[in-house]
């Protein structure tokens, strides 16, 4: 019998992350990442899921996948957190376990391997499953860790396809656990001043938009995810999602079409893009700018209304973001730990039985958006986006 895509998928990862050290980090990379309207989604799963609701202590937390973004940013940021603690760990390449035990102090009976983890679900010192590896494998992963009984936080993009992300949603609502989306920059501070300046409409009703995401250096290597179409690599994956949510939460409207987009591809089997340009239209009949790249550096958020624009330059990278108004007014100082501030939200939410600032619902309208950016800059017509109501 032939064997699945998704079972051909993981496989290809576990194979190519051992050489490829750095999962989710790519050097000189600029990092990433809502109430009561289309733009910021809701959370769908049940109001009281098992265990962690009402409980006073910390949330223990397992990183899925040991790569780069993984040991560079969520490990040590979980050490600044109020709310969780690094309690676990899984991966597929069980060489490294050794070390982030010694640093992290995790004991063997709380580290598991790709094939063993289906045995957390027995474990009471793990609460939440943090998924963070390749997209194309965020299905499969999120599904299993939720019928193991766990909360699961996982990284953006949510998924390929809606329909993934979907699959996600429903396994975690089946088996009473919740699901949130990693987009840190929805709970980091500056930016929450420009969503409450768009939300209160400070500056007139809002006339356009653009979202710059993107980082210089070479093309991603063919024999790595980031250069592989089929795992979620290239531009509008990688970078582009920022683009896509920023303009989400920066505008608080979700997008009704794409009215064109281009994208410049490798040329070889399964390329990537290299950089994505397109164009939204809104149910008002505003439109908005969306650019991204994994070859050229370029990073910012900008509003235009009628009484003046507001943006945040720059949008996204891990050190801090800081943004000012058209009448002087600074976004700012930077907040660095952005990770820190979104475990904690995400702890509390599930402790508190709250919603998610970033539920699986807003991931999967994201995802919407970029599936229809493809199809726009494929066919060469305007598309419209599907998957935007709840």
């Amino acid at each position: 019998m032939a064997e699945s895509n998704s079972t051909t998928t993981r496989r290809r990862f576990l194979r190519q992350s051992v050489a490829a050290s750095g999962l989710l980090f790519v050097p000189g990379l600029i990092g990433c990442s809502p109430a009561g309207n289309a733009a910021s989604g809701t959370d769908t799963a049940p109001a009281s899921p098992p265990p962690a609701e009402g409980q006073s202590g910390p949330l223990g937390v397992a990183i899925l996948g040991l790569g780069g973004y993984a040991s560079g940013q969520i490990a040590p940021a979980l050490q600044l957190t109020e709310h969780c603690k690094l309690r676990g760990l899984i991966t597929g390449s069980p060489e490294k376990l050794p070390e982030w035990q010694r640093k992290y102090d995790i004991p063997d009976g709380n580290t598991y391997t790709y094939d063993t983890m289906d045995g957390i679900a027995d474990n009471a010192d793990i609460d939440v499953i943090y998924v963070i590896t390749p997209t194309a494998t965020h299905r499969d992963f999120v599904v299993q860790a939720a019928n193991a009984g766990k909360h699961v936080w996982c990284e953006k993009p949510m998924a390929m396809t809606p329909e993934e992300c979907q699959e996600m949603i429903d396994a975690c609502a089946r088996n009473g656990v919740r699901l949130a989306i990693g987009y840190r920059m929805m709970h980091e501070p500056n930016t929450r001043k420009l969503i409450e300046l768009t939300k209160e409409r400070a500056y007139g009703a809002l006339t356009g938009a653009h979202a710059y995401a993107g980082y210089g250096g070479s093309p991603p290597a063919t024999d790595y995810w980031r250069g592989q179409r089929d795992m979620g690599g290239g531009a509008l994956y990688d970078m582009g999602v920022y683009s896509v949510n920023g303009l989400r939460y920066g505008t608080q409207m979700a997008p009704e079409a794409v009215v064109k987009a281009t994208q410049t591809r490798q040329d070889h089997a399964n390329a990537v893009d290299l950089t994505t340009e397109y164009t939204l239209r809104y149910p008002d009949g505003m439109t908005a700018e969306g650019k991204t790249s994994v070859v050229t550096n370029y990073n910012e958020l900008h509003i235009e209304a009628e009484d003046g624009w507001y943006e945040m330059d720059p949008m996204q990278p891990y050190t801090g973001v800081t943004g000012e108004t058209s009448d002087g007014k600074l976004l700012g100082p930077a907040v660095a730990n952005q990770q820190s501030i979104q475990m904690d939200d995400d702890a509390l939410a599930i402790m508190n039985g709250t919603e998610f600032i970033a539920p699986g619902t807003l991931g999967k309208k994201d995802i919407a958006v970029i599936r229809a950016i493809i199809e726009s800059a494929e066919s060469g017509r305007e598309v419209a986006i599907e998957h935007q109501e709840g």
